[in-house]
């Protein structure tokens, strides 16, 4: 009598968070985007709904996890300070841990993410000066399992929604 293994079964997913659910949602939150800080009144009176509505919204979404926090953002004074980069980032298949955990201690990295297409990872660096910027990229270029890197330097911004 021969036993077919029985197939173990795949661990869940997490579940995704809740879209927004019209298009008052979409623009409430394009809203707080633009301003985190703008009264639910100011809010009210530029969807066309009620006071009560927003706040009710506003909780929905926090509780589905679309809206995850509030901040702040610096102004162009204080961010134009500094020169940002993008990096591309090819990499020898061992060597991945090793790399991020060699790129996450520096503290000019803002992002990192791993990429489909010509790079591994793509990171965002933002560094006082261009010379610390070189610096930075000489010592990316010198960590070990570090096949190659593309630098773009960021010249403008023109659309942030990332605050």
């Amino acid at each position: 009598m021969s036993s077919t293994p029985t197939p173990t079964p795949l661990p869940a997913a997490a579940p995704l968070p809740a879209a927004p659910k019209d298009q008052i949602d979409r623009e409430l939150i394009a809203l707080l985007q633009a301003n985190a800080r703008e009264s639910t009144a100011n809010l009210a009176r530029k969807l066309g709904v009620a006071r009560t509505t927003v706040v009710a919204r506003l909780a929905r979404l926090e509780a589905d996890a679309v809206i995850v926090g509030y901040t702040a953002r610096l102004g162009s004074e204080a961010v134009d300070r500094g020169v940002q980069a993008y990096v591309g980032i090819s990499i020898s298949p061992k060597a991945q841990r090793e790399v991020i955990s060699r790129l996450s201690r520096l503290p000019e990295l803002r992002q990192l993410a791993s990429v489909s297409g010509e790079f591994d990872y793509m990171a965002l660096l933002r560094a006082d000066t261009t010379m610390r910027l070189d610096a930075l990229l000489d010592e990316i270029g010198d960590i070990d399992g570090v096949i190659k890197t593309t630098t773009s330097v960021v010249l403008a911004l023109r659309v942030d929604r990332s605050a």
